[in-house]
């Protein structure tokens, strides 16, 4: 491995209506676009990659286009660190995205907030940094 290459976790989620989906990563999560890859007749993004100022990236694509391996929209559970999940909450009650639970406090010294992306992704957004 290079000694210019940081190792990372890239999770890569697959929407039906990646437009919706890149407005709430953005809009909401704070993600910012360091790549966007449309399809040929504008109509979806086929890659896209996305960060966090404060780490971490994902990416993403449309279910309908053509890949390697078959990658159908469906439901999966993300969690992104933050120092400040009511920040994200504001955003998300101001973008009218959906809160599953409201920002919480949780036994081990966390704060978190859980929403849903237009198409069901459950992201929790909290202050834990892991073990």
């Amino acid at each position: 491995m290079s000694e210019t290459t940081t190792p990372g976790v890239w999770p890569c989620l697959s929407y039906t209506d990646t437009d919706a989906a890149r407005a709430f990563l953005t809009g909401v999560l704070g993600f910012t676009e360091t790549l966007v890859v449309p399809s040929e007749d504008g109509s979806a993004i086929v890659h896209a990659e996305m960060r966090r100022p404060e780490g971490g990236g994902i990416m993403f694509g449309s279910a309908m286009s053509a890949s390697d391996l078959p990658a159908p929209a469906g439901i999966q559970w993300l969690f992104v660190e933050t120092a400040d999940p009511d920040a994200v909450h504001r955003r998300a009650v101001e973008a009218g995205a959906k809160v599953l639970r409201e920002p919480y406090d949780t036994d081990y010294g966390a704060r978190n907030v859980s929403l849903a992306d237009p198409e069901g992704n459950v992201w929790t957004v909290g202050t834990y940094q892991g073990s």
